[in-house]
């Protein structure tokens, strides 16, 4: 049997996701409130797009939809977007 063509949608969710990542560790390492609005807007995207990789649903709302495995990252990309937008107001405040 020939192996089944990989849906494209599925490698830009991974792409999303890698971008996610490396954003997550550029705001840890370098803080910067371009940082912090870049993460939040892939944030926004990841939630929007990552229907192919989503997981199991963990909370049902409706038939068709609910929150998954993956909705998390949403929720913890934009905690630390405003984790570092809060250490990037706080140095700028520390350094006037």
């Amino acid at each position: 049997m020939p192996a089944q063509p990989v849906d494209p949608s599925v490698f830009h969710a991974l792409v999303l996701l890698n971008l996610l990542f490396v954003t997550g560790a550029w705001c840890l390492a370098r803080p910067t409130y371009c940082a912090a609005g870049v993460m939040a807007a892939l944030s926004a995207a990841w939630f929007m797009w990552n229907g192919p990789i989503e997981g199991r649903v963990l909370i049902s709302i409706n038939i068709d939809h609910g929150f998954t495995e993956s909705d998390i990252l949403s929720i913890l990309g934009v905690g630390i977007a405003a984790i570092t937008f809060t250490r990037t107001q706080e140095r700028r405040r520390y350094e006037e």
